[in-house]
């Protein structure tokens, strides 16, 4: 695990610091805080904020997060011992300026650009939270679903052809994130 980014502001914290697999790709102007751990292979990208101070974040292989996006967990409270981890699994994408907030996101899931995802919530399995959504505490996407809309509702489900495309997406990050990281070395 990797500790040292050009660029990437990583601050430990309450005796956590976060764990980044040496093979992900971290964009300057990003900052990690306290028990964050990412996966082979994923990509943080421009100016997100990954900040685990109160719980933690856990990030898959593969998986991307886009520009300006925000990560943030909640605390354990009276009646919640387990608090609001972020916990997100392999091959998801997260769109630009995302905010993703104390909940699940499984294998494949899709969070779109904009879109806000609340404590609790779960993103199931090729399941998509459209551009703009805002999937409220404690809602449960099942796979291969499409929610949209403010609060988040159920639109229809996915076909192959909208799951290829979300695959598609993954395979186009993690390349991308491969060619960034030759431009970003060649230019210190």
């Amino acid at each position: 695990m990797s500790q040292s980014r050009p660029g990437v502001n990583i601050v430990p914290i309450h005796g956590k610091t976060p764990q980044i697999d040496e093979t992900a790709f971290i964009a300057p102007g990003v900052t990690i805080v306290g028990d964050v751990t990412i996966g082979a292979g994923s990509s943080i990208w421009y100016n997100c904020v990954l900040r685990a101070d109160v719980s933690r974040i856990v990030i898959g292989e593969r998986t991307n997060v886009q520009d300006g996006s925000v990560l943030h967990c909640d605390p354990p409270r009276p009646g919640d011992p387990d608090g609001s981890p972020l916990i997100i699994g392999n091959d998801v994408l997260i769109g630009h300026m995302a905010m993703v907030h104390g909940c699940v996101i499984h294998d494949r899931g899709f969070v779109g650009l904009g879109a806000i995802a609340m404590n609790k919530a779960v993103i199931g399995s090729d399941a998509m939270l459209a551009a703009g959504a805002m999937l409220t505490e404690g809602k449960v996407m099942g796979a291969r679903e499409l929610w949209g809309g403010r609060p988040a509702r159920k639109m229809r489900d996915l076909d192959d052809a909208a799951v290829m495309g979300m695959r598609m997406g993954t395979a186009h990050y993690a390349e991308n994130a491969k060619h960034h990281a030759e431009a970003i070395a060649a230019a210190l």
